[in-house]
């Protein structure tokens, strides 16, 4: 409205067409009139938490409960029984108020397993709209994507049809102009059902460009411009398959904990024709807590489903993070499981498939502890020549570090970490510049050398005739390896009084899982808890989580108030066990 009093054109869509499907309920009551099929549900201004409990009995459990303002999976939580309900209620509440401002919330019936389709449309000044067809976003976690594909897979021409034409009757019912998202929930039957309209283009518009062949910033400034739409829909056709990974700093083996900090080593695959890097961090960033967790979008395209996917899977491994946890081994572990390589994808595909995507983590390879006994003796190696090169006296054999000793075989004993198991590794120097590398009384026969590329450095190695190149980061005490087979962390182990964390969680107390603000705290000093009460509400890069008691205990003190900042790992509160309370 602004822009119109001013006389400055607007790139999007008229201000009515934003606030009528900026509200969920008012958006479903004008999808209802123009025949696009929606879910029915408790769309009311009565707010009371008793009123929507008895439209959620109504509707019957499970239900969704959502922000009428939201979008983006926020706001939005499902409450699968009675005895839940006012606890996601609650929850969703809050992060709606903290991402939009308004706590309004409408109850739907909850469809199990559904898949997440949308339809890419575009509208002019002249009343003209298009589809430029769909994308498959149900790959998700939180409600929020991960995988977005298009076309969908599996979508006949006849569902695709009715899709694109339903979304363009939602467009043209609002007079849209310009591009936009019409997204819908679809059952096992191929049924769908309107879901939103997000006004603007979305986080996942290139795969959309990649597939059709089209440039919709540029649809935009012509349409904006005054211009009819570039195409009509008859000159609009799908040409090949792309994907888009979300790359996040976020660790998705602590239920996808957001992970704000440095970028101390980021290498990407190289962008060509058919693969774009759109990202706003470089290596050098701190990735801060303020803002969402995705740092990056990897989009590639291929002639077919089959091979968009290889190469898909191809450029994860090339993309490669050292400094912060990232989901990039996750979307790995994703493009390559059977059933996404069948196109069965559904938004509780997570769920379904917990044991494959996170399996037990098994101990490092013994060929990985070799790379990295290696590679930590050529970098300490490359080290001590850098000093002996500076130094007054370059073949002083104090500054030596080659294991050279006169009538004597040299072993060298290190201890390599595994996450909390330490593997002890002995290292025999070999007088022709080769190693003996004993683990668990197996011995190896490693030799290799560092190779320094323009932006990465490789480990050519050799252990027991088998050849390697993978790419080495080294960082205080931490050994990064990355290889085809996916990457691999090895640190050198630090003494435990310098973490102190394992005392304080033993004895009780609670700590921060991640870099937050404390949004709310539910306990005061003497307060008597059980296990899974809750401690605190934190909030970092949009996500909302709920620290709870790890034991029963009476509290002893709340470290933190409410706006406060807390590091990742700070005692938040400490408390009395229950057995020594009494």
């Amino acid at each position: 409205m602004w822009c119109k009093k001013e006389n400055i054109i607007f790139i999007g869509p008229p201000s009515s067409a934003i606030r009528d499907m900026g509200i969920k309920s008012t958006s479903k009551s004008i999808m209802s009139a123009a025949g696009v099929p929606i879910i029915e549900g408790y769309h009311g201004e009565e707010q009371s938490d008793q009123r929507l409990m008895e439209e959620a009995k109504i509707i019957g459990f499970p239900v969704m409960v959502k922000a009428v303002r939201g979008g983006g999976g926020k706001g939005m939580r499902i409450a699968r029984s009675e005895a839940e309900f006012f606890d996601q209620l609650e929850s969703a509440r809050r992060e709606a108020r903290k991402s939009f401002n308004d706590d309004v919330m409408l109850i739907e019936k909850f469809v199990d397993r559904p898949r997440h389709v949308e339809v890419q449309v575009f509208g002019d000044h002249y009343g003209n709209a298009v589809y430029l067809f769909e994308r498959d976003c149900s790959v998700q976690r939180r409600h929020q994507k991960i995988i977005e594909e298009a076309p969908g897979p599996g979508i006949s021409a006849e569902v695709r049809k009715r899709l694109g034409e339903a979304a363009v009757r939602a467009a043209k019912a609002v007079s849209y102009v310009g591009a936009g998202t019409v997204e819908f929930i679809m059952d096992a039957k191929d049924d769908f059902y309107f879901m939103e309209m997000n006004t603007r283009l979305q986080v996942e518009h290139p795969v959309t460009e990649m597939v059709t062949g089209t440039d919709l910033v540029e649809w935009q400034l012509r349409v904006a411009a005054g211009e009819k739409l570039p195409l009509m829909q008859d000159e609009l056709s799908v040409q090949g398959h792309a994907f888009e990974a979300r790359i996040y700093a976020e660790d998705p083996d602590t239920d996808f904990m957001p992970g704000a900090g440095p970028l101390l080593h980021l290498s990407t695959p190289a962008p060509d024709t058919f693969t774009r890097i759109e990202t706003g961090v470089r290596q050098g960033d701190d990735v801060s807590v303020h803002y969402d967790p995705m740092i990056a979008k990897l989009v590639v395209w291929g002639e077919d489903r089959t091979a968009a996917l290889s190469k898909l899977k191809y450029c994860l491994r090339q993309y490669n993070i050292v400094g912060l946890s990232t989901n990039v081994d996750f979307l790995l572990s994703l493009a390559t499981h059977p059933e996404f390589e069948a196109g069965n994808v559904h938004t509780d595909f997570i769920p379904q498939h917990c044991n494959d995507l996170f399996p037990a983590k098994k101990p490092l390879s013994r060929e990985v502890l070799c790379q990295a006994a290696l590679g930590h003796i050529l970098q300490e190696r490359t080290q001590t020549n850098t000093f002996r090169a500076q130094s007054h006296d370059p073949f002083s054999p104090f500054a030596s570090s080659n294991g050279r000793r006169l009538n004597v075989v040299y072993i060298r004993n290190l201890t390599l970490q595994d996450g909390e198991n330490k593997v002890d590794v002995a290292v025999e120097y070999n007088h022709d510049g080769t190693y003996n590398v004993q683990i668990d009384g197996q011995v190896f026969h490693v030799f290799g050398e560092l190779i320094q590329e323009p932006h990465a450095t490789y480990l050519s190695c050799s252990i027991n005739g088998m050849v390697s190149r993978p790419k080495l980061v080294i960082t205080d005490n931490s050994l990064h390896l990355f290889s085809k087979e996916g990457s691999a962390q090895v640190n050198s182990p630090v003494a435990k009084y310098l973490t102190g964390i394992d005392t304080f969680v033993s004895q009780g107390g609670a700590v921060a899982p991640m870099t937050g603000t404390i949004e709310k705290v539910f306990v005061k000093e003497g307060d008597l808890v059980q296990i899974g009460d809750p401690l605190m509400v934190m909030i970092a890069m949009k996500m909302e989580h709920t620290i709870r008691a790890p034991k029963a205990g009476v509290i002893e003190k709340v470290l933190f108030k409410e706006g406060s900042q807390a590091n990742r790992h700070a005692a938040l509160v400490t408390f009395v066990e229950e057995e020594d309370s009494k």
